[in-house]
């Protein structure tokens, strides 16, 4: 224990390698503290770059992207921002810190993010000149930037503070004394948020600003959070936002309406109704129609979400993709206003495609990709010019995401952020696996094979799975994968059933039921690359974070066939789960059939912990310490049941992470990695395996 803990909290931070000339990297005498280490590990983090936010002008000509970069000195992902000319590919930087950068309608300006103080504040730059001005003051933290089509105004979601709950009173304190701090009181049923944590009296809320500055004028009111995007109406005078509200609102979990406020006056008119969530709202260009993304709830686990158009009051709606069994996640109007283009996940691969007003689609980009470093979820952003060409993130297992563009069904790559670190390194090489379920269903699964690895040689193999449950794997570029190849393991990666991308029976294979046959599709994948000559049967791991973690508990006490495990952020009691998390409502209402006090065996019969009594493989057990998703007191319990079980344990918790922000801190992400390795290395048969065999293609 206190060597694991030492392992998270002492790594040492080396500063990146320095290149030396390619004659004296020749020199076979030259001492190995001098040569660079083609080595994938922990301190590269620091020296990856990523894009996102890609949104185009509205001429097509320029590119502002947000690129985020690790900053060695911070311990945190930077973001700057950057402009690319479409034509050249050249960069100029636009901005040392920022985010959320906007084109005005003339595409003369550019509204974007960025701190002042102790908040972020909304900024706005004119190009011609290089002028820029701060147009907010307080509220701060300003989000869902979106012009007005005349370019003067500009809306945005921000946090009103609020006036806490109170109960009875204190004694009233003589002045100079010092107390401690007044009670706390907490009468709301989400009471606090994974990232954020215990929420502030407040809420979110829409409001106008003048594009040159001036007074910003709070349109929306009430003990409601109120989101966007934010979508104006062509003539000016109406913004869309989608909120759950009503005289129940915090007891809803995803029934979210489309809302139309008054840009002046603030007058409210809701246009959708139905039970689902109705969100992302947004007006063609000529303001007759409105798009929006939403599904009838029917209290399942899992629901394609659906891209939907009615009339300008969002009536008559009818859904373009409801043949799709794809889940729509980003939607976006084209400029002339007769068709959208959309972002789905297909196959552990994100897809942007253009869909017409009678719903046929043609795929536009296959290789979106963007979001998070350490694992290969499925991710990316896009953006449209007025004339149809697309920015977009993208990339495959090679490095992280890049800016792209495509027009007329040619794909470009702007960008190549990570050229310098990628080329001096050995990096795992990364494919696909062939697997079939038990039941005959096709698995989709990646590998990736520790540099130089000579086929015929089997490995260790780690199993990474996924969180969620529902969400994806792809072929994306992953750090954790890196540094577990450059540790000498192959790392597989595989979308059991009930996960995202493969369509809504796939999904809901788990609904009511998780854990489950998802088990069984984790171990066909192990097989199959055993058969294929790579894993050394006798040099198995596992790990995963969040569903990954329950999945991960679950398979150690049902089989003994991995040298050791490392189980994240898990949840392991689903009782404590349902009543702990930050979003109380959730787990009961769509994971199980009943209440916890109504069922609990239910509750007890898919929870890790009551398999516990089978454990015999050595696990780790790895939590954020502001973890409110899957809290703390998850892990607590599974590191103690398997300390009263006499199984060789360890506990590691990641200081200030949340459940989202587990690897946001290079340094910790990279610590939280080597502790799994060096755990798994523990327990680890050292010598490869000759077997001679040649592994399938």
């Amino acid at each position: 224990m206190r060597l694991l803990a030492c392992l998270l909290a002492c790594t040492a931070i080396a500063l990146p390698a320095v290149t030396l000339p390619a004659a004296a990297q020749q020199q076979p005498n030259a001492a190995p503290a001098q040569a660079p280490s083609r080595t994938f590990t922990g301190s590269d983090l620091f020296g990856l770059s990523i894009a996102a936010d890609p949104q185009i002008s509205p001429d097509g000509r320029t590119i502002v992207y947000v690129r985020r970069t690790g900053d060695i000195m911070t311990d945190r992902m930077q973001s700057s921002l950057w402009l690319i000319d479409v034509a050249s590919g050249r960069q100029t930087p636009f901005a040392t810190s920022g985010s959320s950068p906007r084109w005005s309608p003339d595409g003369t300006r550019i509204a974007y993010v960025a701190g002042d103080g102790d908040r972020s504040q909304l900024f706005v730059r004119w190009l011609g000149n290089g002028a820029s001005a701060r147009v907010t003051s307080l509220p701060g933290d300003p989000n869902s930037l979106s012009w007005s089509p005349d370019g003067t105004r500009l809306a945005y979601i921000a946090t009103v503070a609020g006036e806490p709950a109170k109960l009875g009173k204190a004694p009233a304190k003589p002045e100079g004394a010092k107390w401690a701090e007044p009670l706390e009181v907490i009468d709301r049923v989400t009471y606090r948020n994974d990232g954020p944590g215990y929420r502030k009296p407040g809420y979110d809320h829409l409001f106008v600003v003048g594009a040159d500055g001036g007074a910003a004028q709070q349109l929306t009111f009430g003990n409601f959070d109120d989101g966007g995007p934010l979508s104006w109406s062509d003539d000016g005078r109406t913004i869309l936002f989608s909120a759950i509200r009503g005289p129940d609102a915090e007891r809803q979990v995803m029934n979210s309406d489309v809302i139309a406020v008054d840009a002046n006056s603030g007058a409210m008119r809701t246009l959708t109704s139905r039970d689902g969530p109705d969100a992302a709202p947004r007006y063609s260009s000529d303001g007759s129609k409105v798009a929006w993304i939403g599904f009838d709830d029917k209290r399942r686990a899992y629901t394609n979400a659906e891209l939907y158009v009615g009339d300008a009051n969002a009536a008559a709606p009818r859904s373009l993709t409801a043949s799709l069994d794809r889940s729509i996640e980003d939607a976006q109007w084209a400029g002339d206003g007769r068709s959208l283009y959309a972002s789905y996940d297909d196959k552990g691969q994100r897809k942007l495609a253009r869909i017409g007003m009678d719903g046929r689609m043609t795929t536009m980009a296959d290789n979106l990709a963007g979001g998070g470093l350490d694992r290969p979820y499925t991710g990316g952003d896009f953006s449209i010019s007025r004339s149809g060409t697309i920015a977009y993130t993208g990339g495959d297992a090679s490095a992280p995401a890049d800016v792209w563009v495509t027009s007329g069904g040619k794909a470009r790559r702007l960008t190549n952020l990570n050229q310098v670190l990628t080329a001096s390194k050995a990096l795992a090489p990364v494919r696909k696996v062939a697997v079939t379920a038990a039941d005959g269903r096709p698995i989709d699964a990646w590998l990736a094979t520790p540099p130089g690895w000579q086929p015929g040689t089997r490995v260790p193999l780690i199993l990474e799975i996924h969180g969620g449950p529902h969400s994806a794997y792809g072929p994306t570029f992953a750090t954790d994968v890196q540094l577990y190849a450059a540790g000498g393991y192959a790392v597989l990666w595989t979308n059991p059933r009930g996960s995202t991308s493969y369509g809504a029976e796939f999904a809901n294979l788990i609904d009511k039921n998780y854990p489950s046959q998802d088990y069984d599709d984790l171990m066909a994948a192990v097989d199959a690359t055993i058969a294929e000559g790579v894993a050394d049967p006798n040099n198995l791991f596992v790990t995963g974070g969040s569903g990954g973690g329950v999945l991960t508990s679950w398979i150690v006490g049902k089989t003994n066939r991995f040298k050791a495990a490392a189980t994240q952020k898990p949840v392991i009691n689903w009782i404590s789960e349902a009543l702990t998390m930050d979003n109380t409502l959730f787990t009961s209402r769509y994971w199980f059939s009943k209440l916890p006090w109504e069922d609990p065996m239910s509750y007890w019969n898919r929870s890790p912990l009551s398999l516990v009594g089978n454990v015999k493989t050595p696990t780790l057990v790895v939590v954020g310490s502001e973890d409110y998703r899957t809290p703390v007191s998850e892990s607590e319990q599974y590191y103690a049941a398997l300390q009263i079980a006499n199984v060789p344990t360890a506990l590691v918790k990641v200081p200030g992470a949340s459940h989202g922000g587990f690897t946001s801190r290079p340094s910790q992400s990279a610590a939280k990695a080597s502790a799994i390795l060096a755990w798994f290395d523990r327990y680890r048969n050292a010598a490869p395996v000759n077997t001679g065999a040649t592994p399938a293609n």
